[in-house]
């Protein structure tokens, strides 16, 4: 195995949300099907510093990776499509960079030198691309986040320019997905997009070596040459990446294209013929399901359902495993409290999942009542599982005024609590300044001992588990004994019983909830085991 990291570079054209993402991820599954070993990077032109405190209304789901790292969504795709494992360095903003940079500068490292874009910004950005090279890494796949011609991504345009300098060539590979509208009042597609995104492009100095061309139509044969001849790209390396039915389907159609093949000739590697049977196998399950499950998301941005990126995979993934097709209806927690909960009677499961903040509080309590009362399988998470403590408490332990000290600091029952100093010994949590949002949060990943004799001892199967947290409150221990007495079941603790991870209800079908994240470790090459049961009990419940 040649243990000189290659890097792919990826950037995107014309116009967002093109799937740079999925693409890049996509590309990266095709190369470990030949047995290499991949790593991935997100650089995002943004200036927060990372994701965490940004509107999901407005950026999506926040991705937690093991070592509690606060990223991009495109993470997830990444660890979904991969068996790579993303860290730290593997998301960095704009905002980071000159984080550390000024940082440095208040410290001096520049020696009274005038810090600028280029070199100082530039070298930053480098050193965070090349901090993916590894004799354990073949191939680093790194993704530009915005569009050519934004002002914000040019420092990174311009340090992965330079890139190519430093490295050559042969290490080195540019692919810039771009867009080819089929105009309809025209029956006819158009290159002239790709073709001014690909000017911009070499403006900076930049010469894509792949063109992954988005399109809803075929791309005739005529309209490739004429992208290559107008792009200076190998007409073999005009590509075409349609529209699919399912996400999980790009690796076989961009395989189709060649594009694994054409990147591999650029770095002068071998070209195995690669295993692609596990994502054929997907897109089957996907494709051909025997019935189909009705589960209601009760969330506070369901308009965005990039919010939930990761619950819905999981979803979809907990449906391969019992051959299924999981249908998703995202209900408005507010619109509950409104309306009531009567709109859940014809639905399979119900699913609670994280969140922050009071709004929408109360209707989530609703729902969860309702699959209590009405043995509907549950599935809590973070948020979900709190709330379920919350609701179990007023209306099963007596508690009538229980709630998160969150939501009322004076509360008289806060069976939900920030934790205390000797809690949080030993935790990874991310402290703030008082100026900053936030405070105190556990993030990432935690071993977890399972009770046997629960149902989720029998979804999982084991009695250690580790999985990936992001939140700030936890189950308050001055309450546990008073309301196990009432029913509650502790399912999970941290191995020494301090905290409390997952609870589930007595008499219950399937009552599970946990204030772990298990969306974040679900593939859909391996469902995860929380998800799979939810989604069989759903199965059952619609067969009553």
């Amino acid at each position: 195995m040649n243990k000189q990291t290659r890097f792919v570079f990826v950037t995107g054209g014309v116009v967002s949300s093109l799937g740079k993402g999925i693409a890049a991820a996509s590309l990266a599954a095709l190369f470990e099907a030949r047995g290499l070993r991949v790593t991935m990077q997100k650089l995002d032109p943004y200036i927060n510093v990372d994701p965490g405190t940004m509107s999901p209304f407005q950026h999506g789901e926040v991705f937690v990776t093991d070592d509690g790292t606060e990223t991009d969504l495109d993470l997830g795709h990444y660890e979904r499509f991969t068996h790579a494992t993303m860290s730290k360095r593997s998301n960095y903003t704009t905002g980071r960079i000159y984080e550390s940079v000024i940082r440095r500068e208040r410290r001096g490292d520049y020696l009274g030198a005038t810090v600028q874009v280029i070199p100082h910004i530039t070298d930053a950005i480098k050193n965070a691309v090349l901090s993916l090279r590894s004799e354990d890494v073949d191939i680093a796949l790194v993704e530009i986040g915005g569009t050519v011609g934004d002002i914000e991504s040019q420092p990174f345009l311009e340090a992965i320019r330079q890139l190519r300098f430093d490295l050559g060539k042969k290490n080195t590979a540019y692919i810039h997905l771009t867009l080819v509208p089929y105009i309809a009042s025209a029956g006819e597609m158009k290159s002239k997009p790709t073709q001014h995104s690909v000017k911009i492009l070499r403006e900076i100095g930049i010469q894509p070596d792949v063109l992954l061309c988005r399109s809803d139509h075929p791309i005739p044969k005529s309209q490739k040459d004429k992208i290559a001849l107008f792009c200076n790209v190998d007409r073999d390396s005009v590509i075409d990446a349609p529209d699919v039915d399912t996400i999980y389907a790009v690796p076989l159609s961009l395989r189709e294209g060649g594009l694994g093949s054409v990147v591999l000739k650029h770095f002068r590697m071998d070209d195995p013929e690669p295993d692609l049977s596990v994502w054929k196998d997907i897109c089957c399950k996907i494709r051909d399901p025997e019935q189909a499950v009705r589960i209601a998301m009760v969330g506070k941005y369901v308009e965005l359902t990039d919010a939930y990126k990761s619950v819905n995979e999981a979803l979809i993934h907990g449906g391969m495993a019992h051959g299924v097709r999981v249908d998703i209806e995202y209900v408005d927690a507010e619109s509950l409290e409104k309306n009531g909960a009567d709109c859940l009677s014809e639905v399979d499961g119900i699913l609670v999942p994280g969140g922050f903040g009071q709004r929408g509080t109360e209707g989530k309590i609703m729902a969860i009542r309702y699959a209590r009362e009405n043995k509907v399988p549950y599935l809590g998470i973070c948020l979900g599982m709190q709330l379920a403590v919350v609701e179990f408490a007023r209306n099963v332990a007596g508690l009538t005024d229980a709630i998160s000290s969150e939501f009322n600091e004076r509360a008289d029952h806060p069976v939900i609590a920030l934790m205390t100093e000797w809690e949080q010994e030993g935790m990874r949590v991310q402290r703030n300044s008082e100026s900053d949002l936030g405070g105190t949060m556990r993030l990432g990943g935690y071993p977890c001992r399972v009770i046997e004799g629960t149902k989720t001892f029998a979804a999982y199967g084991q009695s250690v588990i580790r999985e990936r947290h992001r939140h700030r409150y936890e189950f308050n221990n001055t309450y546990r004994e008073q309301l196990e007495e009432a029913g509650l079941t502790v399912a999970g603790t941290l191995p020494d019983n301090s905290l409390v991870e997952i609870v589930e209800v007595k008499d219950h079908p399937w009552f599970v909830a946990c204030q772990f994240h298990p969306e974040f470790l679900s593939r859909p090459y391996n469902p995860h085991p929380l998800f799979s049961a939810f989604v069989g009990a759903s199965k059952e419940q619609a067969a009553v």
